[in-house]
């Protein structure tokens, strides 16, 4: 019953077990640090819980250059790092081109959580408490959100495709014993005026709502944080169906259509969903999600669907879903010249081509001596003949031949010889230049890539 008492009083103790829980000896730990009350009461616990955690500790600090008063926060966080010898660095941002779309809060929300996200480190910290958790909760529920939004935030969580888990130790914790904290340690920290402006939705259930609310529901933090674990199970068991009725599909690979035609309409929304959520998709609302199915179950056979979500395309080719980062520009005069470089970034479809010499596969060695070898896209008349005894194809044959998706068609590397096309990688190699049994040969193929590769 003491260790109850203490671990429900002690601010240092509950986050400790926190950590504890989840955190392996010698992680690494960022804390996003905006320099507020609640972020510098959690730099003061993990400095202090630190080297009993056996973990190395860092602060990051995004400046979104929003208040007069940005760069004096920013500083204000590299002194107080210094102060207990933390590595901090700040990051600044320009909120101007997502601005427009997302508004001021959603759109510094955003760049934030990509800041952090993009920083190398086992574990990122966040302060959020039990006050911001009820917060969250109201406003999902205000914007009529799903299961899933309405669990609002959890203790541990990673976003899908990343290896970074996201901490928030404080979660369970009022605003009241944070500060009691903090003035209990005589901790100094910065305020953002902001704060204060009820035009932004969270200040004005802040400063408004949640006074006449405790007035007549005390305990309102403890029973809406425990409405969102009901959520949180509830939305872990729709996963949990979702995973059945997708039956093994994994994300990066396409889905089958069939999987959604067989389905009920909720069930189909909750599988789709799922599938858009495992890809990092953003949330579409219901009747977004409704017509999404209805364009991929009952569009023509022959129509190229392309819905737009966010940062995403989801598309759908012969009876597959797929569900793709947006396709950027290209140069459709790209054009490279291959001088025996081991790789080369391929800018229309952002992968990297990769040479390998190899012997008796792919391109023969000899035949590419013969002239200049370049690699280019298709201009519509290319015709090759891909085996000795078949006769000269379209490539727009041997790309419905092979399955390629249309939008992938137009990017595809086509690799010349002179003025010979030698190979279109990744489909075909010319009939004249594939490599004999013992003969040396080069094989081209193509990883996807997130950077800049050589050669660009």
């Amino acid at each position: 019953m003491a260790n109850s008492r203490k671990s429900r009083f002690s601010l240092e103790e509950r986050v400790s077990d926190a950590l504890h829980a989840v955190v392996p000896p010698d992680s690494s730990i960022l804390l996003g640090l905006s320099g507020g009350m609640d972020s510098v009461v959690l730099l003061h616990l993990l400095h202090t819980l630190a080297p009993r955690l056996s973990c190395q500790l860092s602060a990051l600090h995004v400046n979104h250059g929003i208040s007069p008063h940005a760069d004096a926060w920013a500083d204000f966080c590299r002194v107080l790092c210094a102060r207990y010898g933390i590595p901090c660095h700040v990051e600044k941002i320009d909120i101007a081109p997502l601005r427009r779309e997302h508004g001021i809060e959603a759109a510094a929300r955003q760049l934030r959580y990509a800041a952090l996200t993009g920083a190398a480190a086992d574990f990122v910290a966040l302060a959020h408490h039990a006050d911001d958790q009820t917060e969250t909760l109201l406003l999902q529920l205000l914007r009529g959100a799903g299961v899933r939004g309405a669990a609002a935030m959890s203790p541990v969580s990673n976003d899908s495709g990343q290896q970074t888990q996201w901490l928030r130790p404080m979660l369970d914790v009022p605003r009241s014993a944070v500060l009691k904290y903090a003035r209990e340690h005589a901790l100094s920290w910065v305020e953002d005026e902001s704060n204060h402006d009820a035009s932004y939705a969270r200040n004005f259930l802040r400063h408004q709502v949640f006074p006449q609310l405790e007035q007549k529901f005390p305990a309102y933090r403890e029973t809406l944080s425990r409405g969102t674990r009901h959520f949180a199970e509830a939305s872990g068991l729709l996963d949990e169906l979702a995973e059945l009725d997708a039956q093994d599909w994994t994300p990066g690979t396409p889905l089958q259509t069939m999987f959604l035609r067989t389905l009920t309409l909720p069930r189909a929304k909750n599988l789709l969903r799922y599938v858009l959520h495992r890809q990092g998709v953003g949330m579409p609302h219901d009747a977004q999600l409704v017509e999404m199915l209805h364009q991929l179950l009952d569009a023509r056979e022959n129509a190229e669907v392309c819905i737009v979500s966010g940062a995403h395309q989801i598309r759908r080719y012969q009876d597959k879903v797929y569900v793709l980062p947006e396709l950027e520009r290209f140069d459709s005069a790209l054009v490279l010249s291959w001088q025996g470089e081991a790789e080369l970034a391929w800018t229309a479809s952002r992968q990297r081509l990769i040479f390998t010499r190899t012997a008796g596969q792919g391109m023969s060695w000899e035949k590419l001596q013969a002239a200049p070898v370049s690699l280019r896209l298709r201009n519509g008349a290319e015709r090759l003949r891909p085996h000795a005894r078949a006769a000269s194809r379209s490539l727009k044959n041997l790309l419905q031949e092979h399955h390629v998706p249309p939008w992938q068609r137009e990017r595809l590397p086509l690799l010349y010889c002179g003025e010979e096309l030698a190979c279109v990688v990744g489909v075909a190699i010319a009939a004249d230049y594939q490599a004999k049994k013992e003969e040396e040969g080069l094989l081209v193929s193509c990883v996807e890539c997130d950077y800049d590769a050589p050669g660009s």
